[in-house]
């Protein structure tokens, strides 16, 4: 057994764990410049949705504990002060590395990120002026007294907290004022070149929050700020819809994303000057506890630092331009569904370029001997090629059927967008199953050959999006056989008209079979290797907390079998451990591009099976949402994965983090000369160039 038993806490800190390894990227100094600052970025974004997403579970444990008579004092806030305590050290060492690394290293390079104290008169003259012509007219100051009550301040929005000398107009001592700060104004501003560059070189910007907090004066006259800090709450942003007691989802979720930026506030960021009455009213006016609160050394919104890449203009110190290329295996010039009829055709994102699934789809909408198209839809984006390609197929009279996922957590406005444009035409759009996720990612097109009617299928581990397709690793897979694409017609059905799933030839789907189905995979290798067997299992996932799984994979390596588990994110299995997981290997990859394909290897002597995936180990994919995994039968595609997704991942030691028998993480490169190390991403990359 796993021991001791994995909580919801364990998955928690496994997740800042993940986060920490990122960290990593922006401190390396082989890292260009613009990408360590992007790589921060992302940690602080990564953070932010953590706690939208994690965190109010553990303030309502926390609350609910305290009642708890019975319960002793010390237990009663201890998951919350074990993840604040890890949170605190992740957020210091992140503005550690913002404050020394980052801007001296882009103040070195000419890029100045400048204070109030650090702009000289002529700086000063053109921010006073800015401040005047642009941001002071959008701000309207408020002043607290019982008829001007704390204003309603938004998830994630920049504001400002002050404390007044001195009587306002009527003669009274109200001395807090809360300063909302727009969001349609631009966190940096770039200096013009005449009063911006240093002995003519370089480039100077200013941050919002210091143009603001240089002229706070200004916005109270007649009165004197004495103490003030930027401040910014963070609020629980999950979707509390019951979905078994609305009539229409759609219309309750869009009514409930008007409130998502005024959820229960969990934490609460502030400068690392203000003053202890100022903060401690803040906890008080957001009913937050001292765990809660973060002092920074430097802007509370740090995630919105992403515009001094764009402001900077150099691509020199950023990644290579990567082009992703046409699939190898398939011919441009050739029909695609001709193409599929002769064999499966594996496609390996970001290296390989996703306009062919799009390319795919047109060649469907163009053909008239399609009849009907079928797709799920998850995250596609604001913007989306193949949902305009869905409009154009409703136009010329084919029979679509979009399966939208409203709950897709911050896409729901996306979606129910996309929704209502392909109903509005004519389209069939139905939203899954009540109390499930629709997660599995599937494409699906019937044409008329002759006098019978053919499938085309596209199945992939990743999101019909465009633009994280460039971003992420994910593996897609067209196909043309019987079988699949029958099975996958079934569960379009079911979803449609929540019929019972019939016998499946190919597909596992959760949340009815998927995870017996694995395990019973996990068991047969584990009662191989109890035979004498040689046992083998590799499997690639995002995150791997569902507890079953993990007993079970643990099972199978007391009984023999070697298991390498490449996990980015959360992991609870622990690894390595003499007597108990010894023959388990954990290790995660952090790279330029974010890993995202699901990737199941087993093999018992010299039989083996692959399957690609939707679903990560997950309790939430394999029992609350529909998942889908496949196999991959002909031996050359399943070679190729072995090859690209698994083996050279195993063999990788400059992106590695290996899990320890002590819970923490270490990179691969220790112990491995620079020169000598490899990274799995860099050689894909230049396999494909």
């Amino acid at each position: 057994m796993i021991t001791p038993t994995p909580t919801l806490l364990d998955r928690d800190l496994s997740i800042l764990q993940f986060n920490e390894r990122v960290l990593a990227l922006a401190r390396a100094s082989d890292t260009p410049l613009l990408e360590r600052l992007r790589f921060l970025c992302i940690v602080s974004a990564n953070l932010d949705e953590f706690f939208e997403v994690r965190m109010e579970a553990h303030h309502a444990a926390a609350k609910a504990a305290s009642t708890q008579k019975d319960a002793p004092p010390e237990h009663h806030l201890h998951h919350l002060d074990a993840l604040s305590l890890a949170a605190h050290a992740l957020v210091a060492k992140k503005y550690a590395l913002y404050n020394e690394k980052i801007i001296p290293a882009l103040s070195h390079q000419g890029i100045r990120v400048l204070s109030h104290g650090e702009r000289n008169a002529s700086q000063r003259q053109w921010v006073k002026n800015y401040f005047e012509r642009v941001v002071k007219p959008l701000l309207i100051p408020v002043g607290l007294d019982p008829s001007h009550p704390f204003p309603l301040v938004a998830n994630k929005s920049l504001n400002f907290i002050v404390k007044l000398k001195g009587k306002d107009a009527f003669g009274r001592e109200n001395v807090i004022a809360i300063v909302k700060v727009p969001r349609v104004l631009p966190r940096l501003i770039l200096l013009p070149d005449k009063v911006g560059k240093k002995d003519g070189h370089g480039v100077s910007v200013v941050a919002l929050s210091s143009v603001i907090r240089a002229h706070l004066s200004d916005l109270f006259p007649g009165r004197e700020p004495s103490e003030f800090s930027q401040f910014r709450v963070t609020r629980n942003s999950e979707m509390a819809v019951d979905e078994e007691d609305v009539r229409d989802l759609r219309t309750a979720l869009r009514q409930s994303l008007q409130h998502r930026n005024f959820g229960q506030a969990v934490r609460l960021e502030v400068s690392s000057g203000c003053s202890h009455f100022l903060s401690n009213f803040l906890l008080r006016q957001f009913e937050l506890p001292t765990q809660a609160l973060y002092s920074v050394h430097g802007p509370v919104n740090l995630a919105r630092f992403t515009q001094l890449i764009e402001l900077v203009e150099k691509p020199e110190w950023l990644y290579a331009p990567h082009t992703p290329v046409w699939p190898v295996s398939l011919n441009p010039q050739r029909s695609l569904f001709a193409q599929m009829r002769e064999g499966d055709v594996l496609m390996h994102h970001p290296f390989e370029s996703f306009e062919a699934v799009i390319a795919f789809l047109r060649e469907g909408v163009n053909d008239p001997d399609v009849l009907s198209i079928r797709l799920t839809v998850y995250r596609t984006g604001a913007e989306s090629e193949m949902m305009e390609l869905l409009r154009e197929a409703v136009r010329r009279g084919k029979e679509v059927l979009a399966v939208v996922e409203l709950k897709a957590r911050f896409d729901e406005e996306a979606n129910i967008n996309w929704a209502e444009a392909l109903e509005s035409i004519g389209a069939q759009v139905v939203y899954g199953v009540v109390g499930l996720k629709t997660h599995c990612k599937m494409l699906l097109l019937t044409r008329k050959e002759g006098s019978v009617l053919r499938r085309y299928g596209h199945l992939s581990t990743g999101n019909y999006n465009s633009r994280t397709a460039k971003l992420y690793t994910d593996v897609g897979y067209l196909t043309a056989d019987h079988d699949l694409t029958r099975d996958m017609q079934a569960v379009f059905v079911h979803l449609a008209g929540q019929t019972k799933l019939p016998k499946l030839e190919k597909l596992w789907v959760a949340p009815f079979h998927l995870q017996g189905k694995l395990l019973a995979m996990i068991a047969q290798t584990g009662h191989a290797a109890a035979k004498g067997v040689k046992g083998r299992i590799v499997l690639k996932m995002n995150a791997l907390t569902d507890e079953t799984l993990a007993q079970a994979l643990i099972h199978a390596g007391s009984q023999g079998v070697q298991i390498d588990l490449i996990v980015r994110g959360a992991c609870i299995l622990p690894a390595e451990q003499a007597g108990f997981t010894q023959n388990i290997r954990v290790r995660s990859i952090i790279g330029r591009f974010l890993e995202h394909s699901r990737v199941f290897y087993f093999r018992s002597g010299e039989q083996e099976s692959l399957y690609l995936a939707s679903a990560d180990l997950m309790n939430r994919n394999m029992l609350r949402r529909v998942e889908i995994a496949w196999p991959v039968t002909d031996a050359s595609l399943r070679q190729r994965i072995m090859d690209e997704c698994l083996v050279a991942y195993l063999l990788d030691t400059k992106d590695a983090w290996i899990l320890g028998a002590d819970g923490q993480y270490t990179p691969a490169s220790l112990n491995v000369d620079s020169k000598a190390q490899l990274s799995a991403q860099k050689a894909l990359i230049e396999r494909y160039q």
